[in-house]
């Protein structure tokens, strides 16, 4: 996607395929330069007609981060009548089957492969609270995941900024990506095959050489305007928290009463119109304004795989483990081509590109758990 359009809708749904230049990535992504200026546009007004969202979608898509039961049972062809949830979540489970269960599968596919793991952070890593601020890893996941890195290349990949994820995570042996992957991190000596002027050389708070990979650069000074402008137009509504992730903003309305929930999209959808170049998506219980380029979460696991020289699908197994709707894009890049496992994490049905699931964070902590009895047992019986 041209970055440089200024025709483009505020509102977009997946990327559509492009021809790929270098590492598969369209040209486009870094075509702004470090020069490049944006308008700094404050609305002073006050939210349009609701009509604009309900005819655009957003009410709807807001309304399904968090379906009635009845709904969910639909959506994955129960039957109706159904009161036992438990045994909605096994039928929804024949599609989505429990990768704990299935580990034995996993493992035998991984046989003289090297395993990748990618995981999202809230939801996955940590419960879903209140305060995304309070958002914390328990003591056992903290360490499961130190146990996982110390065996596989491992990174979080969150629609957190790269710096709150760190911060929260607090372990130096991964690979952090921030900003739903708009912001990459890693040590310079880990980095194999890419061009390194793609890369912005720094050094993290050890003071080590660190590449960064930031394609929306030039974005900030516009995320920061919009950010400053959302808090402004949003103070009124009880419950509404923005977050600045750098390279997207964040606009929560889990405490905020339903009622106001069109209040809240309209106030998102006003401040857009004067910013065509930033787009908005949809994840649970939150509105997320992000530039237009051609970048997602899935772009971030292709990105990480080759910068790391573990692109080639023959000898890699990549597995993601998310929870949430932006991490739809990276199930569906393992997906294709069946390149390695996408596992969904969730307690209720619904549809995903994923292959497998798990039913919570305490899941995901006995998943990665099982990962590293299993590579030490593996490299026991090899000594």
């Amino acid at each position: 996607m041209d970055l440089s359009s200024v025709n483009a809708s505020p509102v977009l749904a997946d990327p559509v395929p492009i021809n790929q230049t270098i590492l598969g990535f369209h040209s486009s992504v870094f075509s702004l330069s470090s020069g490049t200026s944006f308008p700094l546009l404050i609305p002073k007004k006050k939210p349009g007609k609701l009509d604009d969202v309900r005819s655009n979608g957003w009410l709807d898509a807001m309304q399904s981060s968090s379906p009635p039961r009845k709904k969910m049972l639909k959506d994955v062809g129960v039957e109706l009548a159904c009161d036992d949830s438990d045994l909605v979540y096994y039928s929804w489970m024949l599609k989505y089957p429990s990768a704990l269960k299935l580990f034995n599968r996993i493992i035998n596919r991984a046989n003289k492969k090297k395993i990748v793991i990618f995981l999202d952070y809230d939801g996955t890593l940590s419960p879903i609270v209140d305060d995304p601020n309070r958002a914390f890893m328990s003591i056992d996941m903290r360490a499961a995941v130190k146990g996982v890195a110390k065996y596989f290349p491992t990174a979080i990949i969150s629609g957190r900024s790269r710096d709150k994820v760190y911060e929260l995570v607090g372990l130096t042996e991964l690979f952090y990506a921030g900003s739903h992957g708009m912001d990459i991190m890693f040590s310079a000596e880990d980095t194999m095959s890419i061009n390194h002027t793609d890369y912005i050389r720094s050094t993290d708070k050890q003071g080590k050489d660190v590449n960064l990979f930031q394609p929306a650069k030039d974005f900030i000074p516009m995320i920061d305007e919009v950010y400053r402008t959302l808090v402004e137009v949003t103070k009124d509504i009880p419950g509404a928290f923005i977050e600045n992730h750098k390279f997207c903003t964040s606009v929560h309305y889990r405490n905020v009463d339903d009622k106001s929930w069109p209040l809240i999209a309209q106030c998102v959808h006003d401040v857009l119109k004067d910013y065509p170049r930033l787009r908005l998506t949809h994840g649970r219980k939150v509105l997320e304004v992000r530039p237009v380029i051609d970048w997602d979460k899935g772009k971030a696991v292709e990105f990480l795989l080759e910068s790391l020289g573990l692109s080639n699908s023959d000898d890699v197994l990549p597995i993601y483990i998310g929870d949430d709707r932006t991490d739809e894009d990276a199930f569906k890049v393992l997906r294709e081509g069946n390149r390695g496992y996408g596992i969904l994490v969730s307690s209720v049905p619904k549809e995903s590109k994923a292959f497998l699931s798990l039913r919570d964070t305490f899941e995901v902590k006995d998943f990665l758990k099982s990962l590293v009895t299993w590579k030490e047992m593996s490299d026991a019986d090899n000594y």
